[in-house]
């Protein structure tokens, strides 16, 4: 399997895990009831277990290889990937009453992202590809039952987060040229669970983690499961496949969360949510094909070069 497809796996696995996780999320917050103390505890979990895994003899002595400036960056990730808009997202997410409004917010990352890769990577957008990224913005808009979301305190703080990760997202874009993507996952995890530990210890918060009962270990072990697989599989992803298709085929986590949602708490579904699912699952299979269609291309002309 070439980087490509390899990639395109990554990120549909990705996805997958995002659409349950958001879902799971919601009842992961309600149980541990604190959303910061979730947070840091999930996060420092991931971290530990990507720390384990970058002390490997396989990885460490790359550790070496990385220079200052490269340093930076990936502290920078720990704070605006790892850490300040999990805090912000998680309290999103135990403010409001329904998980289909912060996974909604969260999949515009692909529109943020987009904007950001244009300028700064000098990604290219095709013609298939813009109407794609408009199909996935009114697919999910449908998901809501065609309706503006009612946009508070928590909609305010989801969109903060999601900003912050486009920016990250762009950043790591940049990194990964140069570092593999297990370095960049663990420094984002490592750097950002030191930040979270160091605000919940601010807030007087950090006894909280230590007295977690059994159950709610059990959700927090839960989430980090997920974590784990999803910044391990994005950044691989990432490192093989361009910022805009890796975010825009992220957006086939939706309708995993809208599916989930009405199997288990609204037991229904809407006609505004079915036209959703279509439209971003239609939307995927054009990221898809205008992909393809661009690698033929490029192919092609190498070949007459």
């Amino acid at each position: 399997m070439n980087k490509t497809k390899q990639g395109i796996f990554l990120v549909l696995i990705t996805a997958g895990i995002s659409g349950v996780s958001v879902f799971m999320s919601k009842f992961a917050v309600q149980a541990v009831g604190n959303s910061h103390v979730f947070t840091t505890g999930k996060n420092l979990l991931v971290g530990l277990v990507l720390t384990g895994l970058i002390l490997t003899p396989f990885i460490l002595p790359r550790l070496k290889k990385i220079k200052f400036n490269d340093w930076l960056k990936l502290f920078l990730i720990g704070i605006i990937g790892g850490s300040v808009p999990f805090l912000l997202f998680f309290k999103a997410v135990s403010l409001t009453s329904s998980a289909v409004n912060t996974a909604f917010i969260h999949k515009t990352l692909f529109i943020w992202v987009s904007l950001l890769a244009v300028w700064f990577l000098k990604e290219k957008i095709g013609g298939l590809q813009y109407l794609a990224l408009a199909l996935l913005f009114l697919g999910n808009f449908a998901l809501l039952g065609f309706k503006f979301i009612s946009f508070g305190y928590p909609e305010l703080l989801a969109l903060s987060a999601t900003l912050m990760w486009a920016i990250e997202f762009v950043i790591a874009k940049k990194v990964l040229q140069n570092i593999d993507s297990e370095i960049v996952a663990w420094a984002r995890m490592f750097f950002g669970s030191l930040i979270l530990l160091g605000f919940i210890g601010y807030i007087g918060k950090l006894g909280d983690l230590l007295i977690l009962n059994i159950n709610q270990w059990l959700w927090v072990f839960l989430i980090s499961a997920f974590l784990l697989g999803y910044v391990l599989t994005w950044y691989k992803a990432l490192k093989y496949l361009p910022a805009v298709t890796v975010t825009s085929i992220l957006v086939l986590a939706s309708p995993l969360t809208t599916l989930l949602n009405g199997l288990f708490v609204t037991q229904t579904y809407k006609f505004g949510q079915i036209t959703g699912c279509g439209l971003i699952i239609f939307a995927g299979a054009l990221i898809f094909y205008s992909f393809k269609q661009a690698k033929d291309v490029s192919r092609t002309a190498r070949q007459f070069n």
